[in-house]
């Protein structure tokens, strides 16, 4: 086993293993556990977020345990290098490593839970969404901080940011489920525009992130809507031809 535990969390280290430990068989489950599986504990007045990853495949153990860092400690190492370039994220707690003979056997990551006002998917489900715009455009330039810190969050989708209103018209923004990142120096403005293409298939909504991303960045508006929509457009066009995929294979099954 490897425990790794926050500085500011050593006084509730026996606490944080006994969730983790008992995880099966307590704590309250938040989401619907389809792939990896989230329970909810109390930790001396504060909510304990514990995500339990999806039991690696037989490659995958051996690689966890030699090659690859697993999914738990960059969720925790990412975290907590997010917070030290100054980008919101909820606040990492610890994480923990179970092997046997073969690798990785599973794997948990702890942090604070954050109680949201919103998230990202909200704007695009709900288009009278109050205050939308505003809320689109602060996300924007959220969006921007991270690219100019080169802060490529690979998996920038409708779920994984959540946002909190913070006073009236302003907003705070808090990425999750960070485990697949990377860290450049700098970001290419193609990257930037393929980085946010995941984000909403809604055209108007893209118009408005292009508008804002070019006050911002001093770039094209036209430019950066015409490279936005369309890696947008290509992405929407693979994801449903996955989809499609999927329900003819388990049509056949």
């Amino acid at each position: 086993m490897k425990f790794i535990l926050s500085p500011s969390a050593k006084s509730k280290e026996n606490k944080i293993l006994l969730s983790i430990s008992d995880f099966k068989t307590s704590g309250k489950l938040f989401g619907d556990g389809k792939r990896n599986i989230i329970k909810l504990f109390e930790l001396e007045g504060m909510t304990m977020n514990i995500k339990s990853f999806k039991i690696p495949n037989l490659i995958n153990k051996i690689a966890y345990r030699y090659f690859r860092k697993s999914k738990a400690r960059r969720s925790f190492e990412y975290a907590t290098l997010l917070l030290e370039k100054g980008i919101g994220t909820p606040q990492p707690i610890a994480y923990l490593e179970n092997y046997n003979w073969i690798g990785l056997k599973d794997s948990y990551y702890a942090s604070e839970h954050l109680l949201c006002d919103l998230t990202y998917r909200e704007l695009v489900e709900i288009p009278a969404y109050p205050d939308h715009e505003n809320i689109l455009r602060q996300f924007t330039r959220f969006s921007y901080s991270l690219h100019q810190k080169g802060i490529e969050f690979k998996d920038h989708s409708p779920g994984n940011t959540l946002i909190k209103k913070s006073v009236e018209g302003q907003y705070d923004f808090f990425l999750v489920d960070l485990n697949r990142m990377n860290f450049h120096e700098e970001m290419s403005f193609e990257l930037r525009m393929k980085n946010l293409c995941r984000l909403t298939p809604v055209k108007e909504m893209v118009a408005v992130m292009s508008n804002e991303y070019a006050k911002v960045s001093g770039e094209s508006e036209d430019l950066i809507f015409e490279a936005l929509w369309k890696y947008t457009t290509d992405f929407q066009e693979k994801f449903h031809r996955k989809k499609r995929l999927k329900k003819k294979l388990k049509f056949w099954k």
